[in-house]
C-alpha cells in the first residue's frame, strides 16, 4: 500500500486507533490544510453518565432526626446493667462464635475470666480474637452476631 496524506502509514493509523481505545477517547482528528484532507479516527462511543441518585435535602433529614427522639421518649427507660463495658477495639464485623456451626464464645449469665476469648471481630479479612478484660459474669450482649461495629462501640457488659 502507498502513503496516505499527513505522511502516515496504515500501521500509524492502526496504532492511533489502539491508543483511542486504550485511553477511551472519543476520536482523533487530523487535518492537512495544504491538500484539504481530513482524517477522523473514532473510538468506542462514550457511555452516558450514570443516572443521578435521589438526594435527601437537609430539612427532610432534620425532620427525621426530630421524629426519632419522640419515639425514644415514649419507651420506658431501661436500666443499664452495672459492670465493665467491653468495647470493639477495631472497626469490623462482630462474630459471637468461632464458626457458624460452633457455639458462641459467651452467653448472658456465663462466668468469664480475664483473657478468655469473648468474641471475634473481622477487620480487613483478618479474624481478631478479642479477650475479656475482666473476671465476671456476662450481663448483657449489645450487638447481634454478624453486625458491623465501630471502633470503641460497646459490645457487651460484664459484671
Amino acid at each position: 500500500m502507498g502513503r496516505l496524506p499527513f505522511d502516515l502509514e496504515i500501521e500509524d493509523i492502526s496504532a492511533l486507533a489502539d491508543i483511542i481505545n486504550e485511553k477511551d477517547l472519543g476520536e482523533i482528528r487530523l487535518e492537512d490544510e495544504d491538500i484539504g484532507a481530513k482524517i477522523v479516527i473514532k473510538g468506542r462511543p462514550v457511555p452516558p453518565p450514570p443516572p443521578m441518585q435521589p438526594v435527601i435535602s437537609a430539612p427532610m433529614a432534620a425532620q427525621a432526626a426530630e421524629a426519632a427522639p419522640a419515639k425514644a421518649e415514649t419507651k420506658p427507660a431501661e436500666q443499664a446493667p452495672e459492670g465493665e463495658t467491653v468495647k470493639a477495639p477495631v472497626v469490623g464485623t462482630y462474630y459471637s462464635a468461632p464458626a457458624p456451626d460452633k457455639p458462641p464464645f459467651v452467653q448472658v449469665g456465663q462466668k468469664v475470666k480475664r483473657g478468655d476469648i469473648v468474641m471475634i471481630i473481622e477487620s480487613m479479612k483478618i479474624m481478631n480474637e478479642i479477650p475479656c478484660p475482666v473476671d465476671g459474669t456476662v450481663k448483657k450482649l449489645l450487638v447481634k452476631n454478624g453486625e458491623a461495629v465501630e471502633f470503641d462501640q460497646p459490645i457487651m457488659i460484664i459484671g
